[in-house]
């Protein structure tokens, strides 16, 4: 009788030590990267036309390149204002991407890297919930003529903080587009 409660008495315990606490934890949800189908940068100056870069892909991360537009020139000695649309038209209505990507800022961070153009500055770019910068809002500032290009590479899970650069700030890229400048 010793025997067998010796032997019940280690299953149990075998038992009970296997069982794990985190078997009762919900798994995290995975977050998924985003679709995204358009890429638009509105550059408004104080005043005169806005100028607007596009880049539309519409087959998404499908084999098709994206096309890419831009609606005019930039004037020099100009401040303009930036706002970028993050669209996933993939879906009916348009999901719109740049409402995750604020919602989940401290996750996103666009870099802006420039070629060419030595006289155009990107500054002033809102930040995320731990006031690091993210960028979907920002000031673009010329200053004498000249052309070049600007690419725009939307990075989730970047390090932070980081100098801006695309070395610095890691990730994995979400989108990227390389638009051609002129400022006259």
């Amino acid at each position: 009788m010793k025997k067998v409660f010796f032997y019940a008495s280690m299953a149990l315990l075998f038992v009970t030590a296997s069982c794990d606490k985190d078997d009762d934890k919900t798994p995290e949800p995975v977050n998924e990267e985003e679709v995204i189908t358009t890429l638009t940068v509105t550059l408004t100056p104080a005043s005169g036309t806005a100028i607007v870069l596009k880049s539309f892909d519409d087959d998404g991360d499908g084999p098709n390149s994206p096309v890419l537009t831009v609606s005019g020139s930039l004037a020099a000695n100009t401040v303009y204002s930036g706002a970028i649309e993050l669209l996933n038209e993939l879906e009916s209505p348009a999901e719109d991407i740049t409402e995750e990507v604020n919602e989940e800022s401290d996750e996103h961070q666009f870099v802006f890297t420039l070629s060419g153009l030595s006289d155009v500055v990107i500054d002033n770019l809102n930040t995320d919930t731990n006031n690091m910068p993210l960028g979907t809002t920002f000031d673009l500032t010329t200053v004498a003529a000249g052309s070049g290009t600007v690419t725009f590479t939307l990075r989730h899970e970047p390090t932070k903080p980081n100098d801006g650069t695309l070395a610095d700030v890691g990730g994995d890229t979400d989108i990227e587009a390389t638009f051609d400048v002129v400022v006259q």
